[in-house]
């Protein structure tokens, strides 16, 4: 399942040794080997054709040694588990993040639910390595005002956050990260604003609840891409790539991503920036592009 039929619908050990390595990204230009920030892979956009222990490996073929996933996970057997480790840890794969909580901050009804289903995800988060869930707010409540589902949104994250409060997952702490989702990936959810978002995120005030601050999604739903990320860089704790129209690589379409990493160097931002694009010609030669992009634009 991809994180846009999710939002719709909610609002090996011999193969990993045959793997071939990860290759730096700028091989042989003399150029910095990485970003000042860790780059990642969001895995539903790419290899889906392939098993879950394959895709880690080709994710380290184009160079990179963070991945995030959408709970594909959510019906793995132990032995499944075993792999999935084997694989990461023979390729120096981390994985910093995770999506796939069915409630929603934003439905007051929904809160206990959302904490329960958070409760158990920590089981196989921990189980991964995996130290941080993706929060959506869920789609707009029929009669229920903006004014109460923003509200929600907050006391939700708050009551969310204390479930995992001062804990950690492979030495760092628990986070959780709000997105917005566009309204034409989604017309019917309600966070559809990253100035909300990252003012809902601000008010609960913890340090363990960030903003996924997702430039594709903001850009369909109000653009002004760096002014707000200058302002609230306080609050962001990932970012997502994909360029406009058609979430595809950077440089395909309108977004300025070698302004937005070097913004991003400049303000001294050392959370992930993970690729989320649909990669239009070969996925490992896209990411590998995208990588030395990011780290040409970061370390002029």
């Amino acid at each position: 399942m991809d994180r846009r039929q999710f939002t719709q619908a909610f609002a090996t050990s011999a193969f990993v040794a045959a793997a071939s390595p990860a290759l730096p990204a700028l091989e042989g230009s003399g150029s910095p080997s990485s970003a000042p920030f860790p780059l990642s892979v969001m895995l539903w956009t790419v290899f889906n054709n392939l098993p879950f222990e394959e895709r880690l490996a080709k994710v380290a073929e184009a160079g990179y040694s963070n991945v995030e996933l959408v709970g594909e996970y959510a019906k793995w057997s132990a032995a499944d588990f075993d792999r999935a480790n084997a694989a990461r840890k023979k390729l120096g794969i981390h994985f910093d993040a995770t999506a796939g909580l069915k409630n929603g901050v934003a439905n007051p009804a929904a809160r206990d639910a959302l904490v329960e289903e958070l409760r158990q995800a920590l089981v196989p988060m921990e189980t991964l390595g995996c130290p941080a869930m993706i929060m959506l707010s869920g789609n707009v409540v029929p009669g229920l005002t903006r004014d109460a589902q923003h509200q929600s949104s907050i006391d939700s994250l708050k009551k969310a956050v204390a479930l995992v409060e001062e804990k950690q997952i492979d030495g760092k702490p628990i986070r959780l990260l709000l997105e917005c989702i566009d309204p034409e990936e989604n017309p019917h959810y309600y966070l559809q604003s990253a100035a909300e978002g990252m003012e809902i995120v601000r008010t609960v005030n913890h340090p363990q609840v960030q903003f996924l601050y997702d430039l594709f999604h903001e850009q369909i739903a109000e653009g002004n891409l760096l002014e707000k990320l200058e302002k609230n860089i306080d609050v962001v704790g990932l970012i997502h790539v994909a360029d406009v129209p058609g979430r595809h690589e950077p440089g395909t379409g309108e977004i300025n991503y070698t302004n937005i990493y070097r913004k991003l160097a400049k303000l001294n931002y050392k959370h992930v920036v993970a690729m989320e694009f649909k990669p239009t010609g070969d996925p490992v030669e896209s990411l590998r592009a995208a990588k030395a992009e990011a780290i040409k634009a970061a370390t002029a």
